[in-house]
């Protein structure tokens, strides 16, 4: 699998890279099976490995997606930052069209999962510390045979990360006067609707 990268919106510094995939950890996994293409959005942690890094995170037991999966499988996890139209009157000259600018990092790597409760428990702890470390302790606390049942319910993923693409389309491409507009246009922008505003208009929580 590549990545189309017009040289001007490449990025290949690793700490940009894994800042974004921090940031934005609910990554898009990538495999193909049989000569078919199959996703699952999962979030997953990045932690050191060496010089390199690893992906951590889980699915559930009953996604179809894992069973398709040998120590060592092909996989892309697709981690998408922020997104927003370009409008041409951002533009100096009058001959211009609209377009997107995104940032995105591909991790290419090969997968192993693990059915361990040991390995899924450093899995979980790792996810609850990014983003819930209030919660470690009710999770702690929690009766053994109930976690014990949850751990059953999820298969451990880690991901050994080969290499990284970053894609960050940001208008590099465009005189400095058009680039200062179109950044003037984003920060004026309003951002995109909340999961609340969707559980609203899905009426959801109501």
């Amino acid at each position: 699998m590549s990545l189309y990268q017009p040289s001007h919106f490449a990025v290949g510094d690793q700490s940009t890279l894994t800042a974004l995939m921090r940031e934005r950890p609910l990554a898009t996994l990538v495999s193909v099976h049989n000569g078919e293409a199959h996703f699952t959005h999962l979030p997953l942690e990045v932690e050191p490995a060496g010089s390199g890094l690893r992906l951590l995170g889980h699915v559930a037991r009953a996604n179809p997606h894992w069973s398709q999966w040998n120590d060592g499988a092909a996989v892309t996890a697709i981690f998408r930052g922020p997104d927003g139209y370009v409008s041409p009157r951002c533009y100096s000259v009058r001959e211009a069209v609209p377009t997107w600018n995104y940032a995105v990092v591909h991790a290419h790597g090969r997968l192993a999962i693990t059915h361990d409760t040991h390995d899924k428990e450093r899995i979980l702890k790792a996810l609850i510390a990014r983003h819930d470390a209030g919660y470690r302790q009710q999770w702690d606390e929690l009766p053994a045979t109930y976690r014990e049942g949850m751990k059953r319910a999820i298969v451990g993923v880690t991901i050994e990360v080969d290499r990284l693409d970053g894609k960050f389309k940001l208008s590099q491409n465009r005189p400095p006067q058009d680039r200062a507009a179109v950044r003037a246009a984003h920060a004026a922008a309003p951002p995109a609707p909340s999961l609340a505003d969707w559980m609203d208009r899905l009426g959801i929580g109501r």
